[in-house]
């Protein structure tokens, strides 16, 4: 199974952090689970860490080496992602999660994510 990490999910299982619900763990763990990261997230990484925000103390060019190199497949932001986000309702207005969960519906994949609100969105969507 394609699994979508959101990117706290995705940061936490990056840098092995206790943070990481052990649901999560297992998911990742599973020889049949294919980690997958989204490119929105490495650029939220980049613009985040660039303001000093604690929770983003990581090199984004560092992160995206050492998720491809430890088997984690990108998703690029396609034009058809970005028109996907006008059909979400309006129940979160961050524009990175907006892309991803919308990534998750067009591409019929499970977005991991530990954001509450997120997980009201209709789709393949599972909150640790």
């Amino acid at each position: 199974m394609n699994l979508l990490l959101d990117t706290h999910v995705l940061l936490w299982a990056a840098g092995s952090s206790e943070r990481l619900p052990e649901e999560g763990r297992s998911l990742l763990e599973d020889q049949e689970t294919q980690p997958v990261f989204s490119a929105a997230s490495i650029w939220e990484i980049a613009i985040k860490s660039g303001t000093g925000r604690p929770d983003f103390r990581v090199n984004p060019h560092l992160l995206r080496r050492g998720l491809l190199e430890n088997g984690y497949t990108e998703l690029p932001v396609t034009g058809v992602h970005a028109v996907a986000v006008v059909l979400l309702p309006p129940l979160h207005k961050d524009p990175f999660d907006r892309i991803l969960i919308a990534q998750a519906q067009v591409e019929g994949i499970m977005l991991l994510t530990a954001d509450k609100m997120v997980g009201r969105y209709p789709g393949p969507i599972r909150v640790l």
